[in-house]
Order: structure tokens, then sequence, then C-alpha cells
């Protein structure tokens, strides 16, 4: 409900699929601020034992979207060039520019999909078998990039001490 003589938040009084939308965009632009500032090697750094790095998370996050939203609903993704099974690891050969760039690709796809589908359209990603609905995969993208987007957090505090999802007014995190 709206007082009187206020103008509603778009983000906050947006219909489902709108609040569905933003709030996985905020978790992706969370990621992306995760990587700016460090340079190739933190980037690549192994700050767990299995080898978790932040550049490799943003690796699995683009499969994923590709996977979920553009190959569920019959959308055409770009071939990968790795195996998506060990999507977590990167290569000395693989750039972080081309990492970025593919994370990049990989959500304009899943955004062309969630803007030109309706939310009870249903999938079935080639990996399982099960139907999914775009509403379910949204939902289910939100968990998965908030949960990566926190790994990247604690990651990025052992590198250098910045946590936050975002940067603050006066450039300290928060």
């Amino acid at each position: 409900m709206t007082t009187p003589g206020t103008t509603p938040t778009p983000l906050y009084c947006a219909d489902e699929k709108q609040t569905l939308h933003a709030s996985l965009d905020r978790h992706r632009d969370a990621v992306l601020w995760k990587l700016e500032g460090l340079d190739d090697e933190q980037l690549r750094r192994p700050m767990t034992p299995t080898g978790t790095t932040l550049l490799g998370l943003v690796k699995h996050l683009a499969a994923v979207e590709y996977g979920w939203f553009v190959e569920t609903f019959g959308g055409r993704a770009e071939p990968l060039w790795f195996d998506p099974v060990d999507d977590m690891r990167t290569t000395p050969e693989e750039t972080t520019e081309q990492i970025i760039a593919f994370y990049g690709r990989a959500r304009s796809a899943a955004d062309t999909m969630i803007t030109e589908l309706p939310l009870d359209t249903q999938g079935r990603p080639a990996w399982r078998d099960i139907t999914v609905s775009l509403r379910w995969t949204l939902v289910h993208m939100v968990e998965e990039t908030a949960r990566h987007a926190g790994h990247m957090d604690i990651l990025r505090e052992l590198i250098d001490g910045t946590t936050g999802d975002h940067p603050r007014a006066g450039g300290t995190a928060g």
C-alpha cells in the first residue's frame, strides 16, 4: 500500500517477475563487484582446499545461467570451451577478461529468456529428468547466485579484507 502523496519505489512495489529478476540482478552485481580492484593473481588464487577461486566462481555462474535459463527453455547457449562438470576451475589459457565477458553474455542471454517468457513457462534441463517453471528457475538462480556471492565475500575478505555486497558512499564496503 502506498501512502497518499508518495511514489512507491519500483523495486519494492514491483510484480513477482520484476522482483525476482531485480533480486537476481542485485546478486549478480555483487558477484562482479567482488572482482573489482584485484589483480589477476588474486582473482585466480585458490582459497580453499578444493581450489575455489573468485574467477572460478564467476565461470561457474556463467555456465549455470546458460544452462538453467537458456538451454532449459529452448534458447541457444554459446558452446562451452570447457567441461561443465569442472566449470569452477580456470586454466592459464583462460583470461580474466574472457571469463568476465562470458558471464556478461550468459547474463544477457538469460535476461532475454526471463524477459520474453511468462513465469509459468515450463522447460526441461538436459542434465536432469525434471520439468521446471521459469518461476522456479528464477528462485533457484537467486539462491545459487546469492550462495556463491557469499562464498566470494569470504574469499575477498581473506584476500584483502574487503567485505559487503557493494560499495557504500565514500568508497567503503557495505
